[in-house]
């Protein structure tokens, strides 16, 4: 968003919506503001991650709400990242206005999740494709999109490791309110939304096995998908009762977030953030059950199943000595060219984006959903 405001040639519009409106998900369109970015239209779509009948309202209403604001803003192009559920309503939108997508993150697998459907889904309805890695791009053409269209830049969200610098450890210790001293483990568990039958156990399978390992951990919040809810209100009360152990911070923010990534000694849980952004720091990541099969790993994730003896296993496997000087010069497979310019090369493009429309001057509309 940044590299389009600099740009003399486009124009900004941005549309906040989901979990950014949240007052359960820390109302981060604060943030969005912070950082000098005008929003232009709120869509409010009353997501509540409690259930599919909840979330599938959303949708509906958020195309209702993405249609009246792109009709009113006009946007010569919308870009969407990424597989949230709800991109599905400004996808549809926008597909049915005849306004160019610009896709970013497309061609990858989660086969847990069917954040792995709306993926494709939207692959399909977009114009420009900018997938993270090789084997994505390859992908999406498969699929049938014209080469021309499709860049491997990597992934956008590794620029700000390199332009943001992280918290110092005793930084990080006053914005957290806990000591770093002795391993520290970041925890996010989201719903495997394939498969919900079994949220609860999975849950204390999570609990248990980060308990017996003795480490300390900071839990961040589960998304908004169907029973998200339920994870959260599990683990606010493990922290609760666990103080001295545990910390429940909901909303970590950017600086905040990679600064963990950068002192903590292990993550766990289902994040795709352990595929994407940790291998940049060489973190270790325990990534539990199916909610990211599919996806291109790098050697610091330890695939688990969702139990308590086999999570277990794989922190005290992450913390050993042995597997961490394993991943001395590993290189992230999503972070293309290492130098924080993947941004940069999207907007590069946009001579592509005003040749859809034979525009001397394009609007893009970042529609922004997820917390």
């Amino acid at each position: 968003m940044k590299e389009i405001q600099a740009d003399t040639a486009l124009r900004l519009q941005v549309v906040v919506s989901g979990m950014h409106l949240s007052r359960q998900f820390g109302r981060t369109w604060r943030e969005i503001e912070a950082e000098g970015i005008h929003i232009d239209r709120r869509v409010e779509i009353g997501l509540e991650g409690n259930s599919r009948v909840a979330n599938l309202n959303s949708v509906g209403r958020g195309l209702k709400g993405f249609g009246i604001a792109f009709a009113e803003l006009k946007p010569e192009i919308v870009v969407l990242l990424g597989d949230r559920f709800e991109l599905f309503a400004p996808a549809i939108a926008a597909l049915m206005l005849q306004i160019p997508i610009a896709h970013i993150h497309g061609g990858e697998v989660t086969e847990g999740a069917i954040d792995d459907s709306v993926r494709h889904a939207i692959t399909k309805m977009a114009s420009l494709h900018f997938p993270a890695a090789e084997g994505y791009r390859r992908r999406i053409v498969q699929m049938g999109e014209d080469p021309e269209r499709v860049f491997n830049f990597g992934a956008p969200g590794l620029d700000q490791i390199y332009r943001s610098p992280v918290l110092s450890r005793s930084q990080l210790e006053d914005e957290l309110g806990i000591s770093l001293e002795g391993p520290v483990g970041l925890v996010t568990y989201h719903p495997v939304t394939r498969n919900l039958k079994s949220v609860g156990g999975e849950v204390r399978s999570l609990l248990g096995a980060i308990e017996k390992s003795g480490i300390k951990a900071v839990f961040t919040m589960a998304n908004a998908d169907a029973q998200g809810l339920l994870i959260n209100d599990r683990l606010k009360k493990a922290c609760a009762e666990k103080s001295d152990r545990f910390k429940w911070v909901p909303h970590l923010g950017h600086r905040r977030y990679l600064s963990c990534l950068s002192h903590f000694a292990v993550m766990v849980g289902n994040s795709s953030s352990g595929l994407t952004e940790a291998p940049s720091f060489r973190l270790p990541v325990v990534n539990i059950g199916d909610r990211q099969q599919g996806r291109v790993r790098a050697p610091n994730v330890i695939d688990v199943e969702c139990t308590q003896a086999a999570i277990e296993k794989g922190i005290k496997r992450a913390l050993s000595k042995r597997f961490r000087a394993s991943l001395q010069g590993m290189l992230n497979p999503y972070d293309r060219y290492r130098d924080g310019r993947t941004s940069e090369r999207i907007i590069m493009c946009s001579e592509m984006f005003r040749s859809l429309k034979g525009s001397s001057r394009s609007t893009f509309m970042i529609e922004s959903s997820s917390a």
